[in-house]
């Protein structure tokens, strides 16, 4: 039976109780399956708020989280969703592999004793030895997984993972401002749909394609579908470039490009990328996923072969 809320059943914790929303967005998984777990497994057990809506401790949105990392391994509700936290964590961590290169783990290390100073330092050095093209793809990508399960698991804080966020976009910023453009084709719009506030997938992505001598046209995150389709059209852009975090929910992010897709002219491409579609399926037909951001310099080059011909 749901638990009516009590505030003073959080007091000690350090995150206010939140809606099945809020859950549906940090944890990627849907409001269905949060009322089958509810019934069929007895958790999560949301209280209920004065107007009889369900929310949820954070212990518990911890644990889904948890959840959610071993469903995408492969694991079954069934047989992991009596676990503790501690046993959630240890399964996770036999699946994910440890290991990072000694730039990574340098910088994991900086994170994780707050030396903010040092870590702008080393993320600029890195950037400085490595080049632009190298830096993403070798130490932005893992850096940043790395971040995100540490994060999951406790290990560092919300404001450090903030704080990390915020110097690593501001690096990428003014790395692509000092790119002197070499061409203007093909023109990429990108952003992210409402409920999409993660822009660092948006700023890797950008950082590769002006590289290639593309136009881009960035919209930060969360813009209505047809703020893109204006966008798109009073700007002529050829692409239109949408990223997902692993947080969004997949079947949401699916629905969401098909939508889009029949809202854009048929002429203006559509790719969508980020962790969100590993577990995605295809969205259908005219739209190009990139299940990876090396993949973005492929599609470019194909891109500019069709035109060509």
């Amino acid at each position: 039976m749901d638990k009516k809320y009590s505030i003073a059943e959080e007091i000690g914790g350090d995150r206010a109780p939140v809606n099945i929303s809020s859950v549906e967005r940090d944890t990627g998984l849907s409001k269905d399956a949060l009322r089958v777990w509810e019934r069929r497994y007895g958790f999560p057990q949301p209280y209920r708020d004065a107007h009889g809506e369900r929310i949820y401790p954070s212990d518990q949105v911890d644990k889904l989280r948890l959840l959610k990392r071993l469903l995408d391994q492969g694991h079954r509700p069934s047989k992991i969703i009596g676990k503790s936290i501690d046993e959630l964590n240890a399964l996770c961590n036999e699946a994910e592999s440890p290991a990072h290169s000694p730039d990574v783990e340098a910088l994991m290390n900086l994170v994780r004793t707050h030396k903010s100073l040092e870590l702008r330092q080393r993320l600029t050095q890195n950037l400085l030895r490595d080049g632009l093209r190298t830096f993403v793809l070798d130490i932005v990508v893992p850096l940043n997984r790395a971040i995100g399960n540490a994060w999951v698991r406790g290990e560092i804080a919300v404001f450090e993972e903030h704080l990390y966020t915020e110097q690593m976009q501001g690096l990428l910023r003014n790395a692509i401002a000092s790119i002197q453009l070499r061409g203007h084709s093909p023109r990429v719009l990108l952003t992210t749909l409402p409920g999409e506030q993660h822009g660092m997938g948006l700023l890797m992505a950008e950082a590769l394609l002006t590289l290639e001598g593309v136009y881009c046209v960035p919209l930060g995150v969360e813009t209505p579908g047809t703020d893109i389709v204006a966008a798109a059209l009073a700007h002529d852009v050829d692409i239109v470039a949408i990223s997902f975090s692993a947080a969004f929910p997949a079947r949401l992010a699916t629905g969401s490009i098909r939508e889009l897709r029949e809202m854009l002219p048929a002429r203006i491409a559509l790719w969508v990328g980020g962790d969100a579609m590993l577990r995605a399926r295809t969205p259908g037909e005219g739209i190009e996923v990139l299940r990876g951001l090396e993949q973005i310099i492929t599609a470019l080059g194909e891109w500019r072969a069709r035109l060509s011909d």
